[in-house]
């Protein structure tokens, strides 16, 4: 049988992988420091027990069901059984403020919450009054939970337990839930995604089933992923990126999805689990080889000109290796002997040494960064998508990559350019609506059956690959006309390791300006051996010597855009580092860690003020948001540095 046929639901594919991949594994979860291991066979049998006894606690067709944590099977096994009863999953980001939680559990009409642990029942509990439709609470980690009312708490392990021994005692109930798996159908809403609320508040997209699973069987076809693949799911449970990557293909495809131990042991744990399937962010490989080269400062002279030299050679030769271009004889000996004792021993430490297929995208990626993956033998492609496209709208095909753009349109997918320069898309897994808002949702979808992305961009005529400019309404003019792309310059920026964070300003400006956050790990090893001593993350950002070593980053951002001519007007001519990190939890970033500009610009106007009258100094004073919850306030005086405008090399070429 088809996908798209009789296996239109996810609870029907699990089904057939309990019947076609039995005994192999499903999921896989490091606990207390040991792999704990579960079979599709074993999956379906306690996501069929605990559907039951979600059952009894009250959970019909059509209602909603909060998933709130980390990745944990049981949370996975949440969302397979909601789906079994016809109800609807609301993933939510784990590190969500109070209010945040409050407004997607009111706004989704959530009946029951499923919580990973103490701190996220905590958080249910003190909104508990706000959520009108909330019933119960069920959660995975019992620790710290003992002495709670348990009226309206339950233990996952206990309703799957109750389940059990229901459905033993109860043939009619095992009827009941088996019907409800047979009468689902490709159109049920499969689950709701809240935005990470880039430009506004929060929205709910609507995914349907059969979109969610068509899309996902063109890509899993696309990259050739089978029952043998093993992902990694560390990425935020609630972000599209996990829900599509690792759950939906997963259940498409039968491959076994491992779950860290936590979050700080995901380095280690990557390396002892080794998928081969991977995604992570731009700033995600960034941190990575940061952590790479900050080892190889301290290494031995010999084993650092070794590396150096390796990567010479990689450079020259490993991205036609990779796609099995031609390469001389003596290349292709001292990339494999580079191999040897330098590229896997190195993807070994990061925990790459099997992957077969990773992707980056969520922002542009640094072209050295993409191409000293690729130069290693890391088969690292780049995609563009969004919540309301269930993630793929373009991806790179193997053989064809480029670092400048985000592939051609994905398996099915229509991608057309409007006469402004947007991007809108038809896809398979293409949203029903937004949750509760068909203004917003008629507002999205042009007449004719497109999405509006709100990204401005164009179709490479030499390779017929996307390459995205900016958000549409984002992009500005200076006041003599130059484009202003702020996204595109924040990248310029953030390429480097030592700038974490960008956001630039200048639309209807005379030139542009940029407030900067560092890169606490890449700036703090840099003071360490230069004996630059500092007590905490504002004394660094505001030492002179850190602000030298910045303008030299952006000295050469500004020579890169002096060599475009349409941005060329565009160079930062001056910048501050901001004496905080930007953060989520104070509304600056989103849970994706997306910047908010506007907010930014308002929350920072004294600075942004500053930026453009000449001043040299500035004093803020910020309210942040500690870890329990609690509020304080933060002051400094931040520093201003002006910059030079640099000439193309033509230009300079020419003067000479």
């Amino acid at each position: 049988m088809a996908i798209g046929g009789p296996f239109d639901t996810f609870p029907k594919l699990l089904l057939r992988n309990a019947e076609r991949f039995g005994t192999r594994p499903a999921f896989r979860h490091k606990d207390l420091g040991i792999w704990q291991t579960w079979t599709w066979a074993q999956v379906a049998e306690i996501v069929r027990s605990y559907a039951a006894g979600l059952n009894r606690l009250g959970l019909q067709p059509g209602d909603k069901i909060a998933v709130v944590g980390s990745n944990r099977p049981k949370l996975y096994w949440t969302i397979m059984a909601a789906q079994a009863l016809r109800a609807i999953p609301v993933p939510v980001y784990s590190d969500a403020v109070a209010d945040e939680l409050a407004f997607v559990l009111a706004h989704a009409e959530v009946k029951f919450v499923a919580a990973q642990d103490q701190e996220q029942v905590d958080k249910v509990l003190s909104v508990f009054a706000r959520v009108p439709h909330l019933d119960k609470i069920v959660y995975d980690e019992a620790r710290g939970l003992d002495d709670y009312d348990h009226g309206r708490l339950v233990a996952i392990h206990d309703v799957i337990e109750d389940g059990r021994a229901a459905l033993a005692a109860h043939a009619a109930l095992g009827g009941q839930i088996d019907e409800f798996v047979r009468q689902g159908d490709g159109s049920d809403i499969a689950i709701i995604l809240y935005t990470s609320g880039t430009t506004g508040a929060s929205k709910g997209v609507v995914l349907s089933a059969r979109g969610c699973i068509d899309a996902a069987t063109d890509t899993t076809r696309f990259d050739r992923l089978t029952e043998d693949d093993v992902v990694f799911a560390y990425l935020p449970l609630a972000w599209v990126g996990d829900h599509y990557l690792n759950y939906v293909q997963g259940l498409v495809a039968g491959f076994c999805t491992a779950c860290p131990e936590s979050g700080e042991t995901i380095e280690q744990d990557r390396r002892e689990i080794g998928p081969t399937f991977y995604f992570a962010p731009p700033r995600g490989f960034e941190a990575m080889l940061t952590r790479v080269m900050i080892r190889m400062e301290d290494a031995a002279p010999v084993k650092r000109r070794m590396f150096n030299y390796f990567l010479g050679i990689a450079r020259r030769y490993g991205e036609a290796i990779l796609t099995g271009k031609p390469v001389p004889p003596t290349g292709r000996l001292l990339y494999a002997l580079g191999r040897l004792l330098v590229y896997d021993p190195l993807k070994n430490v990061l925990g790459l040494s099997r992957v077969r297929i990773a992707y980056t995208a969520g922002e542009a990626i640094g072209p050295d960064l993409f191409a000293f993956y690729r130069s290693i033998g890391l088969n690292l492609k780049q995609l563009y998508g969004q919540t309301e496209a269930f993630l793929y709208v373009t991806c790179q095909p193997d053989g064809d990559i480029y670092s400048d753009t985000v592939g051609p349109a994905a398996p099915n997918v229509d991608i057309r350019i409007t006469e402004s320069g947007e991007v809108q898309f038809r896809s398979p897994g293409m949203f029903v609506g937004y949750f509760k808002d068909q203004a917003k949702t008629a507002e999205t979808m042009t007449t004719d059956g497109y999405i509006k992305t709100g990204d401005a961009g164009f179709l490479d005529e030499k390779t017929g690959h996307l390459k995205i400019i900016d958000r549409a309404k984002d992009v500005g003019r200076l006041a003599d006309g130059t484009m202003f792309a702020p996204k595109y310059l924040e990248n310029k920026l953030k390429f480097f390791p030592n700038i974490k964070e960008a956001i630039t300003f200048g639309d209807s400006k005379e030139f542009v300006c940029a407030m900067l956050n560092i890169d606490p790990v890449a700036v703090a090893n840099w003071a360490e051996r230069n004996n630059v001593a500092y007590a905490s993350y504002q004394e660094l950002a505001g030492n002179p010597l850190i602000y030298d070593l910045v303008a030299k980053d952006v000295a050469e951002a500004n020579r890169s855009l002096a060599n475009e001519t349409v941005l060329a007007g565009a160079q930062i001519r001056r910048f501050l580092i901001l004496h905080k990190e930007l953060d989520a939890d104070d509304g600056e970033l989103t849970r994706t860690q997306k910047v908010r500009r506007p907010f930014i610009a308002e929350r920072y106007a004294p600075l942004l003020t500053a930026l453009y009258n000449g001043s040299h100094e500035a004093n803020i004073s910020t309210e942040v948001t500690f870890e329990d919850g609690r509020k304080g306030t933060v002051a400094a005086r931040v520093r201003i540095r002006d910059m030079q405008a640099v000439g193309s090399e033509e230009s300079l070429g020419k003067a000479a």
